[in-house]
């Protein structure tokens, strides 16, 4: 794969914003941590440094080491890492007066520049720093300013480093798409050849020439990733590839079979697998919702490990991880700090003997329905809402029992076919129900019921890395909850979410 834009992460809230601009602009980019750079950067054409919660002049202040980088490679720094190159380079970088936070305006731009090419004067930007640079590096340029920061932004003469304490990649900059372009294309000279198409036929060449007539063995979900993972291996291979459905006990209600019938057709050689009452004796009792998700992909490697053996001569397991899971899996010293592990991220135990192939592995969610629409996958099976890999073990908050997931699943059932039949599901992103651990007193008929507590949750993004939640109709949750209260038994009470991540996250666990 040529990487092309390296993005080199310093803890920032905004770095897979950053990440997700650049793929707009159909350039492929990669984000590690700040002190990981590779030796070899020579597939990289230009580096951006993201912005920190860290400050410059504190003593745990982050150190990358630029000197392969700085001078010789066009350089985009912001924010925490423009505040770095002016304060160890001979600049000073100082407290502001007051926190310099939301929006600004642009009241001076120098306007000969490429790097601000097509961005008109009073442009908008988004501040996000408590820090400011009060005088520039050695051989340092303004090229911009506001009301409050005389350096918004500068570069280095002699150099194609351009250092900025604005962030362009939230949506409030205004032009921030158009000075990303300017830097990349205009600047680096970064091609723009990274498309759905380039994509498939890159990833099926690499996926020939790395596994050529080896066996592959995959696990299908049903979901978006897995799917589009299943017919990019099938592109490359054929029938080298054998698909593995595992019924984990978590699923929604009638998705086994449904799954199992879906696939029908599609000329990809699959077996199901009902592992149910295996995952859920392995999950009794327990509640703490980082070792569900362990112990759900110790089990899911057991049952391949289990169903490998039976074919003969499989080397390789395949699995659809994406890069949302790859980047929120990833910690070093506060940047990308873990949100919560996946189960489908990182090596295989020992005693496993596959080796591992993960095509989609540096795409966004976006990006993989853009791909499965090349792939001519059905629109409906792209259009479906992502599922969470550990099922419904993350929406029973606490322990799980099959009661628990039975009542579950029902109130599940309810409230998706309802967005459906509402014409809904296509409006929202990503939608579920949440078991609270908590019962609540209610009123059935002249009786008194003591009863479950579930929480809806309808979200709006674009890869899960934000969300919104979703203003469903009043009218469309009233008759939700009256359907779940009166079909579901042991129901009483329906709340609905509207958290937005951040600082709430997707799902509840």
């Amino acid at each position: 794969m040529q990487h092309n834009v390296l993005i080199l992460d310093f803890g920032s809230q905004y770095t897979q914003l950053i990440a997700r601009r650049v793929r707009e602009l159909n350039i492929f980019c990669e984000i590690l941590p700040y002190n990981q750079i590779p030796e070899d950067l020579s597939s990289f054409k230009a580096v951006i440094l993201s912005g920190s919660p860290f400050s410059v002049r504190s003593e745990d202040a982050l150190h990358p080491d630029l000197s392969n980088i700085k001078g010789k490679l066009p350089l985009l720094a912001v924010c925490y890492g423009a505040q770095y190159l002016a304060h160890f380079n001979g600049g000073e970088v100082a407290p502001s007066d007051t926190r310099e936070y939301g929006r600004a305006n642009l009241a001076f731009i120098k306007q000969d520049e490429v790097f601000f090419q097509n961005i008109p004067a009073n442009s908008q930007v988004w501040m996000s720093h408590s820090d400011t640079i009060k005088s520039l590096p050695v051989n340092g340029v303004k090229l911009a300013s506001t009301k409050d920061v005389e350096n918004a932004a500068y570069r280095i003469e002699g150099e194609d480093t351009y250092a900025i304490q604005f962030h362009p990649e939230v949506y409030h900059s205004t032009d921030g798409a158009q000075l990303l372009k300017n830097f990349l294309v205009h600047i680096a000279h970064v091609n723009q050849d990274f498309t759905p198409n380039a994509f498939v036929e890159e990833t099926v060449a690499d996926l020939q020439d790395k596994l050529k007539n080896d066996k592959v063995v995959l696990g299908l979900s049903g979901g978006v990733d897995s799917t589009v993972a299943a017919v990019l291996l099938h592109k490359a291979i054929g029938q080298n590839l054998y698909c593995i459905f595992v019924n984990n006990g978590l699923l929604r209600k009638n998705e086994f079979e449904n799954v199992l019938a879906q696939y029908h057709g599609m000329g990809l050689n699959v077996k199901g697998v009902d592992a149910s009452e295996r995952f859920l004796s392995e999950l009794a009792g327990i509640d703490d919702p980082e070792t569900k998700r362990k112990i759900i992909g110790r089990v899911f490697i057991d049952v391949f490990d289990d169903e490998s053996k039976l074919l003969e001569d499989v080397t390789w397991l395949a699995q659809g991880t994406i890069y949302p899971d790859v980047i929120e899996s990833i910690s070093v010293k506060g940047p990308s700090a873990t949100i919560k592990s996946h189960h489908n991220v990182g090596g295989l135990p020992d005693y496993m003997k596959l080796k591992i192939v993960e095509p989609l592995r540096m795409l966004f969610k976006d990006e993989v329905r853009r791909v499965g629409a090349t792939l001519g996958i059905d629109p409906e099976l792209l259009g479906r809402h992502p599922f969470p890999g550990p099922g419904l073990s993350i929406r029973i908050l606490g322990d799980i029992t099959p009661e628990k997931v039975s009542i579950l699943q029902e109130v599940d059932a309810i409230f998706i076919n309802g967005l459906k039949e509402h014409g809904l599901y296509d409006q929202v992103w990503q939608a579920g129900a949440i078991l609270l651990p908590v019962n609540s007193v209610g009123v059935m008929g002249d009786e008194r019921t003591y009863e479950k507590v579930v929480a809806l949750r309808a979200v709006q993004s674009t890869d899960g890395m934000t969300a919104d939640w979703v203003h469903l109709p009043y009218d469309f949750l009233m008759e939700i909850s009256n359907k779940i209260i009166n079909r579901v038994k042991g129901v009483n009470r329906v709340v609905y979410d509207i958290s937005s991540k951040p600082p709430a996250t997707i799902e509840w666990e």
